[in-house]
């Protein structure tokens, strides 16, 4: 039986059967192989492993201290109410950051999770635990590969045809930015079990507009303006981000860029003309008109930071 040691959030050891360790030792490997070709400020730092010959492998990180994302906003260290609002934010850009540049260096994570995104004192993210990534050559569309994952992250689109794609990263950065806005865990079976999967959830209120009953009312979405204004923001790309259709789906580089305009607000001062795109067809919106749940995507990336309660449109509809 495979145990896995995590001592301070700086190392992984593994105790390996001498029947599995071939097995191992390949996902090993390319866990080494992985974090030895990256280097940035919010990925965890690799200082060094043990020999392949050695029975005992251990991978050795930089210290990190502050816990996970998922302990303070679920765990012990919830209790602190350290996580406000400006500090998630800038995780939400930190994570979206680290994603993309592994998206960039044709690398995909596979195992996006709010336990996987460790804090050090001043919250700065370290994004960690590669053992699921893989390389993506640039030259394929997806890679074929039975679905791994953590339950509640795992995109449907990957589970169903067993082909992953960077999109699948994006997927699960998704649940990780509902879990900001809504401090709920990825899943819960004490929700009603439509309600399970906190991705059904938040789509479930953001298609009805209730993002009162999403967010967090401890972040002051009812007595602040501006951080109704960003979580509400927000709400909107994870949407994108949870579609079931892998193409409707922004790139993380997309994202990224969406959440550092929610922050600064500069999209406030650049609005568009916002078109109603039918049967790929380009009509000027009516601003009367309405459009039910189409009303919930934009016809083009970056998403507004303003409220979806203002009418917008798109040609992307949830299924």
């Amino acid at each position: 039986m495979l145990t896995i040691l995590k001592l301070q959030n700086s190392s992984k050891r593994l105790h390996i059967p001498m029947s599995k360790i071939s097995k191992r030792m390949v996902q090993f490997k390319n866990e080494i192989e992985i974090l030895t070709r990256l280097r940035h400020q919010n990925l965890v730092m690799l200082y060094g492993c043990t020999s392949r010959h050695s029975r005992e492998l251990l991978l050795v990180y930089e210290y990190i201290p502050n816990g996970t994302v998922a302990d303070h906003l679920h765990g012990e260290k919830a209790k602190d109410g350290a996580l406000i609002w400006p500090i998630r934010m800038k995780i939400a850009i930190e994570t979206a950051s680290a994603l993309a540049y592994l998206h960039a260096s044709d690398i995909i994570h596979r195992d996006v999770k709010t336990c996987n995104i460790l804090l050090d004192n001043n919250f700065c993210v370290k994004v960690t635990d590669f053992g699921l990534s893989r390389l993506f050559p640039n030259d394929v569309t997806h890679i074929s590969t039975a679905p791994q994952g953590t339950p509640g992250y795992v995109d449907p689109d990957y589970h169903a045809c067993y082909q992953l794609t960077s999109k699948s990263d994006v997927y699960s950065f998704g649940v990780v930015l509902i879990e900001l806005i809504s401090s709920l865990l990825a899943v819960d079976i004490r929700r009603h079990r439509d309600e399970i999967s906190l991705a059904n959830f938040s789509v479930s209120k953001i298609l009805k507009c209730a993002f009162e009953e999403l967010i967090d009312p401890s972040l002051g979405y009812e007595s602040n303006a501006e951080v109704r204004r960003m979580t509400t923001s927000v709400a909107e790309l994870a949407f994108q981000c949870l579609q079931l259709e892998k193409e409707m789906r922004p790139t993380m580089d997309e994202g990224l860029e969406i959440l550092k305009a929610i922050h600064s607000g500069e999209s406030e001062n650049q609005k568009k003309e916002e078109i109603n795109v039918v049967d790929n067809v380009e009509v000027p919106q009516d601003p009367e008109s309405e459009n039910d749940d189409a009303q919930l995507m934009k016809s083009k990336l970056p998403v507004s930071t303003n409220s979806v309660n203002d009418k917008w449109f798109s040609r992307f509809y949830h299924s």
